[in-house]
């Protein structure tokens, strides 16, 4: 029965700031940093062993991560960074503090934008340029919907961690809360409709567990 555990990384300083922040790299809070190191421990009273851990391209989830393999002792575990696993792009919101755009906007738009399946925010008008991506062809998005944003996602975890499921191997992910809402989506089945009132907490290791089809048979909260 393999087990599958996904988390948010801990707050980070555009968390804290209620700020828009996508593909930006932003450091860990010292809440942040000790929000790792809770999940960490409630983690390692599982006593889960876990055979890989994935990531994204972002340091915010980097350090969650490098700090909970500290916790649970697995530092030597294969890690594998995925700019697939990266926030969602917010586009021309990058940056921006929500509560006064949502001054500008409303907070009807505001929502939509912050939790709608498949509209797009709006779109920067000259991309990005980084080297971290450009060493690996990947062309970094104007702005992003969920969707897009999960479709990005999928085939990482078809090609890298579903295979390693169905082989018996426990699987950790540190991410982001979108691409995290857009895993959820996809292995739960939730509809467009309901995906708004998903949430995906900092620093809160969610547990799944799979039969050999990789059929959810049971999902928790870790506490």
């Amino acid at each position: 029965m393999p087990t599958l555990v996904i988390m948010r990384h801990g707050e980070s300083q555009a968390n804290r700031d209620n700020i828009f922040t996508g593909w930006s790299d932003v450091s860990l809070t010292d809440k942040g940093i000790s929000q790792a190191h809770s999940a960490g421990k409630v983690i390692a009273k599982s006593k889960l062993a876990f055979n890989d851990v994935h990531t994204s391209f972002l340091k915010r989830a980097i350090m969650t991560t490098n700090i909970v393999l500290d916790e649970i002792g697995q530092n030597f575990i294969p890690e594998h960074k995925s700019w697939r696993l990266n926030e969602r792009h917010y586009g021309g919101l990058r940056g921006k503090n929500k509560l006064k755009v949502k001054e500008q906007v409303g907070a009807k738009q505001l929502k939509i934008w912050r939790r709608s399946f498949t509209v797009v925010p709006p779109l920067l008008t000259k991309r990005d340029e980084d080297p971290r991506y450009d060493r690996y062809g990947v062309q970094i998005p104007l702005g992003e919907s969920l969707e897009m944003a999960q479709q990005r996602l999928i085939p990482y975890w078809i090609d890298q961690i579903a295979p390693r499921l169905l082989d018996g191997q426990n699987q950790l992910i540190v991410a982001h809360g979108s691409t995290l809402r857009a895993l959820i989506k996809f292995l739960e089945n939730i509809s467009d409709e309901d995906i708004p009132n998903v949430e995906v907490p900092n620093g809160k290791p969610i547990r799944y567990d799979f039969d050999d089809q990789l059929n959810i048979i049971n999902k928790q909260f870790m506490q």
